[in-house]
């Protein structure tokens, strides 16, 4: 997987791990993943590269999360997990550093550092 980090322009969190890829002068894509949303394919590798669980990179603290009538406990296996993350991308927790090989989610700043 080619090293990225999955941004949100709106997202502080997000803008900080850009800042810092860019102070460290790290090469990499950004790819607003609202705009271009990853697919379930890419989704699995993420989550593989971060030995995560799909309900695991999940905002359930987002609005959307319990306006789409979801819960943690609805008993949804990983597949149906994936299903909710490609159908709506702004459930990702971000944002996702992607480097040689490793991935973080950038919340705190120091796991993206970890990684480079």
């Amino acid at each position: 997987m080619k090293n990225q980090i999955l941004h949100n322009p709106r997202c502080s969190k997000s803008r900080a791990a850009l800042e810092l890829l860019n102070q460290r002068e790290v090469d990499v894509a950004v790819v607003d993943y609202q705009q271009n949303p990853p697919g379930k394919d890419e989704l699995r590798e993420i989550l593989r590269l971060l030995d995560k669980k799909p309900l695991e990179v999940i905002r359930v603290n987002d609005g959307l999360f319990s306006e789409l009538g979801l819960a943690e406990d609805n008993g949804y296996s990983d597949e149906q997990w994936l299903d909710v993350l490609a159908a709506h991308p702004g459930l990702l927790e971000r944002p996702i550093v992607i480097y040689n090989g490793k991935a973080a989610i950038g919340r705190p700043i120091e796991n993206v550092m970890a990684i480079l």
